[in-house]
């Protein structure tokens, strides 16, 4: 047990470490939506070792829809822009939240978005 919690605490300290590089890379915004509210950095891939273009850094709502949490549809429109990034972290992470919500836009949005097409087609089998 003990050598998970320091592999889990040598992960955080990694995060940490990338943490400026990351906010300077979101322009101190969360990266989905634009909210400047409590931005803390998000793992898409907490299994492995954290890479920028793993991270992204979010607002506490949107780490909850990160998370699971249930959206308004409404609300979801604010997040579709973040499909055009060039970030990993920022573009997939989004696009699995989309996904979830079945939003008839979604499937179209995530169609013309920059995303590998190997991954794209991935992602819109989830649909």
């Amino acid at each position: 047990m003990a050598k998970g919690y320091n592999a889990n605490q040598d992960h955080l300290a990694e995060i940490n470490r990338l943490g400026k590089e990351l906010a300077k890379r979101a322009g101190f915004c969360c990266e989905w939506c634009s909210s400047k509210d409590d931005l803390r950095p998000w793992d898409q891939a907490p299994d492995q070792e954290p890479k920028l273009p793993h991270l992204a850094l979010l607002c506490k709502r949107c780490r909850e829809l990160a998370g699971g949490a249930a959206a308004d549809p409404n609300e979801l429109h604010t997040l579709r822009n973040a499909l055009w990034s060039d970030i990993p972290a920022v573009a997939e992470g989004v696009a699995l939240v989309l996904i979830r919500s079945r939003q008839s836009w979604v499937r179209e949005a995530i169609e013309e978005s920059f995303i590998e097409e190997a991954l794209k087609s991935r992602l819109l089998a989830l649909f």
